[in-house]
This record gives C-alpha cells, structure tokens and sequence, in this order.
C-alpha cells in the first residue's frame, strides 16, 4: 500500500473518530449531531446570525436540499426560524432565534471541552496544533471563521 493511501485512509479514520466523539457529546448534552452544531455556528458567524439557505448550503459544502433537511429538525426544536425575503418570495433565509443562540453558546462550551479533551497531552503543543490545522487547509479544510 502507497504512503498516500495509508495517509488518506489515517485522516478518514480519525475524521470518522473525531465526528463520533463529537456527535457523542453533543447529542448526549444538547440533543444535537456534530453536523447540527456546524450549521448553527456558520449562522451565528453571519450578520444578524442569518443567512440564505443557498449560502448557508456553500457555506458548509453542502446541497441546498441538504440544508433544507438539516434545517428542518432544527426549526421544530425552535433553534432555528425561516424568514422569508420581503423582496423575492423564492428567497428564505435561515435565522437563529433566541434560543437557538442561548443553546448555541452551551454548544460551544461542549464543543470546546470536547476539544481540548482530544488535543490533551505533551504531544499536542500549541505548535503541534497550528501545524495540523495548516496541514487540514492545505486539504481544503475550514475552521470556525469558514477559513
């Protein structure tokens, strides 16, 4: 096996890893999956916490139809609302409400420590971290301002 594959296949296992912990913690303490988390970050990052659904779908690399799905749950909880735009009836926008962004700043809190739980030891200097995070950009990955 290729240097290459193994390296892939390392990344994709501890990505797998990573999204369990994540979806662990968050549905086991906020009733939400690691991807809900996501979507309700990137809207709080936006002005006003509120985006259209087809930003939001580039945003996150996702299909419009897959936002529209992932919104759904989210608005029944009351985390999320849809507006609709007052100048094109085809444009809705996802906004967070104010439980959403109460919730969110809990979500964040566990995200957090669930972070740090990951990142714990001598092996993972400040140093060590900004290395991989570089490593994961190069790969095309984001972080929390969407760079």
């Amino acid at each position: 096996m290729s240097d290459t594959l193994d390296a892939a296949l390392r990344l994709v296992r501890a990505q797998a890893a990573l999204v369990r912990r994540f979806d662990s913690r968050l549905s086991g303490l906020h009733g939400v999956s690691l991807a809900d988390f996501t979507l309700l970050l990137r809207l709080s990052q936006a002005p006003g916490g509120r985006m259209r659904r087809v930003d939001l779908a580039e945003a996150l690399g996702m299909t419009a139809s897959g936002v529209t799905r992932g919104l759904a749950p989210l608005e029944r909880i009351g985390l999320v609302t849809r507006e609709p735009d007052a100048r094109d009836a085809r444009v809705a926008y996802a906004s967070l409400t104010a439980t959403g962004r109460r919730r969110l700043r809990e979500m964040v809190t566990t995200a957090e420590e669930t972070a740090s739980e990951i990142f714990t030891g001598p092996v993972w200097s400040g140093e060590t971290i900004a290395q991989l995070s570089t490593l994961l950009t190069r790969l095309g990955g984001t972080g929390l301002t969407g760079d």
